[in-house]
Order: structure tokens, then sequence, then C-alpha cells
């Protein structure tokens, strides 16, 4: 059994954020805010990326219904060409702690970096998605709704594999923009320096 941390400490309200689609190609990206109760245990519980397609989506239907409470936000392609994915990234995790209806008093960040929310101090883990069980489930909340966003995209634009590839730069990707051209939905500061396919240019 996989036992991750509850937090940082049991005294104050904790909020774990965590983003997903920061590498893509195209798409929003996504972010979730989750303060969890503190008898709150599921032994599945890690990081999104460690865990199958059906372990997300049981997880997800779980966190949703045992959180306290729970966000999640998103930024635009446009957005993410205008101000950066890094900036994006920290820009939906502040969006999804906006929306959170009891305000947290400490925000537990995965990564090296962020930038502060105004009133609630962070603190950053690095891998923290795999250490602590509120950040775990952002990863989570973060991954699955944006992969259910992408599966909507793909039936208005098919051809591009985003009901799988989700919109990373896999070889089926970049081969589908170099013959069918990019869409509204592209990074466009993400690709002149990605569609090189090997053994095709």
């Amino acid at each position: 059994m996989l036992k991750l941390r509850f937090s940082r400490s049991v005294k104050i309200t904790e909020a774990g954020c965590d983003e997903a689609g920061r590498g893509c190609l195209a798409g929003p990206v996504y972010a979730a805010a989750v303060i969890l109760p503190a008898r709150y245990r599921n032994s599945q519980l890690n990081d999104s990326k460690k865990l199958s397609v059906r372990q997300r989506e049981s997880l997800r239907i779980d966190i949703e219904k045992h959180a306290i409470c729970w966000k999640v936000a998103s930024v635009s392609p446009a957005e993410i060409d205008q101000i950066n994915i890094l900036q994006a990234s920290i820009r939906s995790m502040h969006l999804a702690v906006n929306e959170l209806s009891i305000p947290p008093a400490l925000l537990l960040i995965d990564g090296n970096y962020f930038i502060e929310y105004p009133g609630i101090p962070h603190q950053c883990v690095i891998g923290g998605d795999g250490l602590y069980m509120s950040i775990a489930a952002a990863s989570i909340l973060a991954k699955t709704h944006r992969d259910e966003f992408m599966h909507q995209l793909d039936a208005e634009f098919p051809g591009y594999g985003w009901s799988h590839n989700m919109g990373y730069p896999t070889r089926e990707h970049r081969k589908a923009i170099l013959t069918y051209g990019l869409t509204p939905w592209h990074r466009l500061s993400f690709n002149h320096h990605q569609l090189t396919i090997p053994g095709i240019l």
C-alpha cells in the first residue's frame, strides 16, 4: 500500500495544487486545488502519471465525492502564448484557489517554483504529487478534467489523435500538424521547434 503523507501540519487547512498539460502542443493547461478531510484514505492515491486511465477516473470520483472542497481551472492556448507556459501554469493554480469555497491556510505546490497567492503562504515540494495526498489528488483532478476536454476537442478536430495523445508532441500528432496544419487550439509559441520528425523531415 502506498503511504502518502496527509499534510505538513494537521493544525491548519492545506490545499494541494498541481497542473496538467504543461508540455503539450495543443489545448489549455489545467490546474486543480484540493482540500482533503483529515480522515481521507485511498490506497491507490498517487501521482496521476503513475496511474492507469481507469485508476485515475475511479480516484476522480472518490476525490470529488469526499474532498472538503476542490476546484479545477484552465488557461487557454492564446494566453499561454502571451504569458508563457510557466506563468500560465501558475495562473491556472491561482484561478483554482480563487474558487475554493474554504480559504486554505497553506498551499502545497507541486514543483520548485510558484508566485505567491495573495494572503496565503505556500510551500513548493519537488515530486509532491508522489508525497502528499492533497497534491496527488490535485494532479488526478487536473489530469482527468483536461483529458476529458481533449476528448471533446478530438471530436471537433479529428486527425490529431487528441483522444489518446491529449495534445502531447507524439510522432502522430506532429505528423498531423504537418499534414493538416495548426488549429485554434494549438499553442503557436510551442510549434516552431518541435515539428521535425526523425525519418520524415
